[in-house]
């Protein structure tokens, strides 16, 4: 039996938009303030209010439950000690946004120190199309704002915010960071586009997806979008992951990987499987590397 749909009235429509109105004040209020401030001094103190209140929201104790079947080895302390960090990453991110324009990747000794690159240019010169992914891990732009800036014809499928107004701000701190395409009905027509048009795509591949597949992950099975993988064997795409780490404050280190194998077992439906089970391996080995740099807020498994 169907669902049954909640009915949206002009009340619940007219209040809804009126929430979204407050939360794009406040979020350009704070997008303006970290704007008038150097980055690090915006990125610190995004950071420390984060730290200071965000354990304390109702949504953090999605993040312990998250932590503690993840990691059920940690203390309660340990378990602390990562939301800490969690939120302080997130305010740090949040603060940077009116700042990426001006962070230059390639930099010589400037805040973000790049390795792996000759994979990437590798499969570059084969011609063949590449997939890059990534997670919510550190600041999860930095791997966009690179691809853009070493001149890689590229587009992002991302998730817009809840808030079209919030969207369209943080699009714009984006700038001129390829094609973003959010994800929804058009975004499967949308990449193979992309892909036979010879150019590449960039994917955060570690959030929840209700029409996706179970895949491994910390142990449980997680709702994984499976287009990676679709896209990848279809078009024979190179499948590079590109982790960011948070060095310390505005420092970062962006790290391109080999490509990961792609599956040819005859059975489409289990390479897809196991293809994306690889690249949930790749993101769990990172966030277990540095567990207060991803967003456990996230409702990633179904319980």
């Amino acid at each position: 039996m169907d669902a049954v749909r909640p009915i949206r009235t002009p009340e619940k429509e007219r209040a809804a938009e009126f929430v979204h109105r407050l939360q794009a004040w406040g979020a350009a209020l704070i997008f303006a303030g970290s704007g008038l401030l150097p980055l690090d001094w915006a990125s610190a103190i995004g950071g420390g209010v984060a730290r200071l209140i965000g354990p304390f929201l109702g949504i953090s104790e999605r993040a312990r439950t998250n932590l503690r079947r993840a990691f059920p080895e940690l203390s309660d302390r340990e378990v602390e000690r990562h939301i800490a960090a969690m939120w302080d990453n997130l305010g740090r991110v949040v603060a940077e946004y009116p700042h990426l324009r001006k962070i230059r990747v390639f930099e010589p000794g400037g805040r973000v120190e790049t390795h792996g690159f000759e994979h990437l240019d590798r499969s570059l010169a084969t011609g063949r199309p590449m997939i890059i992914f990534s997670g919510h891990i550190a600041n999860w732009e930095i791997g966009m704002l690179a691809a853009v800036q070493h001149g890689i014809p590229i587009a992002q499928i991302y998730r817009a915010a809840n808030n079209p107004l919030v969207d369209r701000m943080i699009t714009r701190f984006r700038g001129d960071a390829g094609e973003l395409i959010p994800k929804g009905v058009i975004a499967a027509r949308r990449a193979i586009a992309v892909l036979r048009s010879g150019a590449h795509l960039a994917m955060l591949a570690d959030q929840k997806m209700n029409d996706g597949i179970p895949v491994p992950f910390f142990g449980r099975p997680a709702m994984t979008t499976s287009a990676l993988a679709a896209l990848a064997l279809r078009f024979d795409c190179d499948v590079l992951p590109a982790r960011v780490e948070r060095l310390g404050g505005t420092r970062f280190r962006l790290t391109i990987f080999p490509p990961v194998p792609l599956p040819r077992s005859g059975d489409h439906h289990a390479d897809i499987a196991e293809l994306m089970a690889r690249v949930n391996a790749t993101l769990e080995e990172w966030i277990r590397d540095r567990p207060g740099e991803w967003l456990w807020v996230h409702r990633r498994w179904p319980d």
